[in-house]
């Protein structure tokens, strides 16, 4: 028995520790444009919202920082009309200190992980800057970015086929 747990520490100190710290979190770039009342039209209108989501890292020049940039567009159309009530984009970004993971892991971890951190923060930007416009504030459904990350590589082998065929 001793032995059993003697191979099993040896193993937990043999596989490196992941460790992930937030160094800091910032809105790069921030547009809100309220087009219903820039055309100075009011009255009850039900919003339609078309949401973008983009990520984007890179590793910064001090060792084991990375910066991960969560990109939103939200457009929103009154319901049954064309008319577009708001346009938001948001630029929100982390910076990351990651230790121990595998480098063939690394891309994944900061497409997947890191955003999945930030979230909640951009959520709540998202949500205030909605409701201090003059609408319902938009409380945006949980983003599956392990979903969306393996459709992004599903996307650049198609691209990559087309290019090669």
């Amino acid at each position: 028995m001793a032995e059993e747990n003697a191979a099993e520490n040896t193993a937990a100190q043999a596989a490196p520790q992941v460790q992930m710290r937030v160094l800091g979190q910032f809105i790069r770039d921030l547009s809100f444009e309220n087009v219903m009342a820039q055309k100075g039209v009011s009255g009850d209108v039900q919003p339609e919202i078309a949401v973008q989501v983009n990520l984007d890292a890179k590793k910064r020049a001090t060792e084991h920082q990375y910066e991960v940039a969560v990109k939103l567009n939200l457009k929103s159309k009154a319901k049954g009309l064309e008319d577009v009530l708001f346009l938001c984009e948001i630029d929100y970004c982390g910076l990351f200190h990651i230790e121990g993971v595998a480098e063939d892991q690394l891309h994944p971890f900061l497409m997947i992980e890191c955003p999945r951190m930030l979230f909640p923060f951009l959520r709540r930007i998202v949500s205030d800057i909605t409701r201090d416009g003059g609408y319902p504030p938009v409380n945006l459904d949980n983003i599956d970015f392990v979903a969306l990350y393996r459709n992004e590589l599903l996307r650049r082998q198609a691209e990559a086929q087309k290019a090669n065929a």
